[in-house]
C-alpha cells in the first residue's frame, strides 16, 4: 500500500549514558531507551523510519559519557537524517570512594555542559533524562544534588529534562526490584516504570525531531 503522506526523512536517535541507559538488570533486555524506542516505532505516524542506536555503558560517569559522545554519535547520526540524542547519566558520578565521589558535583555539571555543547555544535537535538534512584539512601541525596544542578544546566538552554529521581525512589516497585537484584538496577517492570515516566517528553521531542525532517 502506498502511503498518502509526503516522504520524510529518517530519524536517527543515540541513547547515550551508563547501565540504566543499557538496560543492565532488564531480562528482557529492553531497558527503558529500548521501550521508547519500540513505543515509537509501532505509533509512527506517516511511516517516518526511527533508527535507535543504545550507547550505555556500565559504570561510566558523566565525564566519560561527555568524552565519548561525539565519536560515538557521529558514524550513527548521518547528513540528511533528522539527528537526535538521549543524554542520562550521573548515578555513578556520586558513587563514594572513600571520603569523596567518583565525580565532584561540579565536575558532573561541567561534563553536561560539555556534552549539550558538543550536540548543539553537531547539530543535534538533545534530550536528557535525569538519573534514577538506588537502594541507598545516601547515595539517592547526592544523586539529587547533581540532578538540580542537571535541570537548572538545561533549563538555562533551553532543552528538556525529565526528572525521574523522586518519583522513582517513591515508587515501591522500583525500590524492590532494586533491592532484590544489586541494589542498583530494576527488572523489566522497573524499566517499564521509568519508560513511561519518560514518556510525555519523549513523544513531543521525537514528535520534533520528525517534524524536522518533513
Amino acid at each position: 500500500m502506498i502511503s498518502d503522506h509526503a516522504p520524510v526523512s529518517d530519524v536517527h536517535v543515540c541513547f547515550i549514558g551508563d547501565s540504566f541507559v543499557a538496560g543492565i538488570g532488564d531480562p528482557e533486555h529492553l531497558g527503558w531507551a529500548g521501550r521508547l524506542a519500540a513505543r515509537t516505532h509501532c505509533d509512527r505516524v506517516g511511516g517516518t523510519p526511527l533508527s535507535s542506536y543504545n550507547l550505555g555503558v556500565r559504570r561510566q560517569t558523566s565525564a566519560e559519557v561527555a568524552a565519548r559522545l561525539v565519536a560515538e554519535c557521529r558514524p550513527r547520526l548521518p547528513q540528511g537524517c533528522a539527528a537526535g540524542v538521549v543524554i542520562s547519566c550521573g548515578v555513578n558520578d556520586t558513587t563514594a570512594e572513600g571520603s569523596q565521589t567518583r565525580v565532584p558535583v561540579g565536575g558532573s555539571v561541567a561534563a553536561l555542559s560539555t556534552a549539550l555543547s558538543s550536540c548543539a555544535t553537531n547539530g543535534w537535538k538533545v534530550l536528557v533524562v535525569g538519573p534514577p534512584p538506588v537502594d541507598d539512601a545516601a547515595h539517592n541525596a547526592r544523586t539529587a544534588l547533581v540532578d538540580a544542578r542537571f535541570a537548572t544546566v538545561c533549563a538555562d538552554r533551553g532543552i528538556t529534562y525529565v526528572p525521574v529521581l523522586d518519583v522513582l525512589r517513591r515508587d515501591p516497585l522500583w525500590m524492590r526490584q532494586v533491592a532484590e537484584d544489586d541494589g542498583a538496577h530494576p527488572q523489566a517492570e522497573g524499566y517499564a516504570l521509568m519508560a513511561d515516566l519518560v514518556a510525555p517528553a519523549w513523544d513531543a521531542w521525537v514528535g520534533a525531531l520528525r517534524s524536522q525532517g518533513r
